[in-house]
């Protein structure tokens, strides 16, 4: 999902960590607080990273996927899914506890739940889910760090966690290196499907914590009207040349008499990757230096480019002021017809009835969005969505990580498997019926049932897939088979920064983003940008710069 969205969640989660600091002593809470191990710059080395590949259990794909992170693709779902997993993973274990985030309604519990009852005759073993409801989930990690209460599984947090993750890390939580590490990652097959880039986060003082609930390694670079692109003499996206040709286009789409504008609420990321700019930080390999996106001349292009077309009036009103807590009302003026391009990650839009696709078929059938890409001969993709989080293993005898993971590996299964059926349609004939083409189609009790958060637990690469539009599944297979190849290298991948870690998606991202939308909007003149980058570098840029290559020089050693 886009960074936006995530402001207010990350910024909850730093009132709530810190808790951590004041309740009473326990050897968990010094670990995250100022009396246990610190947290120090350091390298996240390849040596530590399984050896990666496509899961492939039989079931062929329509288009295929790649180990690098093009998604498999499907226009049907298979008719007869196939098991991933021999035996049963938890025969004989304890009962397991996990405390997972969710973003949808609360399940039906084990008792009604069809879908939890049969997942776990398969597992072999009891699996007791906590669903913790997103914006709830900082304050509920927070207590149980603070009580020293943690389950076998557990996420951590989408907005950041705690001031010291490496400290909490080693205190806390299973070192998973000796079970994962190169070919160790074969007795886990569908966890080797999750790319390298997923589990080089997961890296923390020489040590592989954690297993990435995997995502499509770039979230996109937001969609578009292929119809109105079209319209205005753009029917290939290579045809946009630059972010002059860009402006000019903008500037056709924009029809205020219509009540159409050609950009929704933001258009700063795509015209950074279309400038070449980098994501968050760029290393020059010779010197090692480190430099932030605020301060090359690239993300300043866009920036300017952005404000012109705010001056031209290509924005639709009012919708650059929107924040991420409003998402729902500018995608859905976008949906509605309002502009030609929203920027939003890639994954809402095969979502059924409320997806790109769906929710504008069912305004007017003659909308035709698109995932759009960066454009220009410089462009490139962004590396900004690896995982949307990690499931941590709390220490235990190493028995006993054995099983956790085979349960992360169950839970990790590809796309028309027996166990990713069970997990994301439950029980054939309670909890989906099947289509005219064969494709699952949930009943009123199974979106209760497969609410239950199991693939909080683990994931490989989502698979892209729509029983609705086989274009609309080329479109985005195209789109990732576009961006992958183009993604520009992430440095932060490699080494760790203690700063960057607890500021860089929190305060010194909503600093940025506040900063950024006051000069666009034209509340402040381009020259306070200059000021903006030095407020942000004295913020916590600099000295996450100076950690980067304390680490780079380390790794050197």
């Amino acid at each position: 999902m886009p960074s936006s969205a995530r402001i207010d969640r990350r910024a909850l989660l730093r009132t709530g960590a810190g808790l951590c600091l004041t309740l009473a002593a326990t050897p968990l809470v010094t670990a995250c607080g100022d009396g246990g191990t610190r947290a120090r710059p350091g390298t996240r080395s390849p040596k530590l990273l399984p050896h990666t590949a496509v899961r492939d259990i039989g079931v062929k794909p329509d288009l295929p996927g790649t180990a690098e992170g093009v998604p498999q693709a499907f226009f049907r779902y298979p008719a007869t899914p196939l098991p991933a997993v021999k035996g049963r993973p938890l025969k004989g274990a304890e009962p397991v506890s996990a405390a997972m985030e969710t973003f949808a309604p609360p399940p039906a519990g084990r008792e009604r739940n069809a879908a939890w009852r049969a997942i776990e005759k398969k597992l072999g073993g009891t699996v007791d889910l906590t669903a913790v409801p997103a914006d709830d989930y900082p304050g509920k990690f927070s207590t149980m760090v603070a009580g020293n209460n943690l389950p076998d599984l557990f996420m951590y947090p989408e907005t950041g966690g705690l001031d010291n993750k490496a400290g909490f890390l080693a205190a806390a939580c299973a070192d998973l290196t000796p079970f994962l590490a190169g070919d160790r990652i074969e007795a886990y097959p569908n966890l080797a499907a999750i790319p390298k880039g997923a589990w080089q986060k997961a890296i923390y003082d020489g040590k592989l914590y954690g297993v990435p609930i995997s995502r499509a390694v770039t979230g996109g670079a937001g969609f578009y009207r292929h119809d109105l692109f079209a319209r205005a003499g753009v029917s290939d996206l290579d045809e946009i040349t630059g972010l002059d040709r860009f402006t000019e286009l903008c500037k056709e789409l924009t029809r205020p008499g219509h009540d159409q504008y050609a950009i929704m609420a933001d258009v700063t990321n795509l015209l950074a990757m279309s400038a070449g700019a980098p994501y968050h930080w760029r290393m020059d390999a010779k010197s090692g230096r480190f430099t932030a996106d605020l301060e090359t001349d690239e993300y300043r292009l866009a920036v300017e480019t952005a404000r012109k077309l705010h001056e031209a009036g290509c924005f639709y009103p009012g919708s650059l002021g929107m924040s991420g807590a409003q998402k729902a009302q500018y995608t859905d003026l976008f949906k509605n017809g309002k502009a030609a391009y929203v920027y939003d990650g890639m994954p809402p839009y095969l979502t059924p009835s409320t997806g790109y696709v769906a929710a504008m078929a069912a305004v007017d059938k003659t909308y035709d969005p698109r995932p759009m890409t960066p454009f220009g001969s410089g462009a490139v993709a962004w590396t900004d969505n690896l995982s949307l989080s990690t499931t941590f293993v709390r220490k235990a005898p190493a028995a006993r990580v054995k099983q956790l993971l085979a349960l992360a590996d169950f839970v990790a299964a590809p796309f028309g498997s027996e166990e990713y059926t069970l997990i994301n349609y439950g029980v054939e004939g309670t909890d989906f019926t099947r289509d005219t083409h064969g494709n699952p189609v949930l009943t009123k009790r199974g979106t209760q049932d497969v609410a239950a958060p199991w693939k909080m637990l683990a994931s490989a690469v989502p698979a892209v897939f729509s029983p609705a539009s086989k274009d609309a599944v080329r479109y985005a297979h195209a789109a990732y088979s576009k961006m992958i190849p183009m993604l520009a290298p992430d440095p932060t991948l490699a080494v760790f920064s203690p700063t960057w870690e607890a500021k860089g998606t929190g305060s010194l991202h909503t600093l940025k983003q506040d900063g950024l939308k006051d000069i666009i909007s034209g509340r402040k003149p381009m020259s306070a940008y200059d000021s903006l980058v030095k407020d942000y570098l004295d913020k916590g840029a600099e000295k996450a710069r100076g950690e980067f290559e304390e680490a780079l020089q380390k790794g050197k050693k």
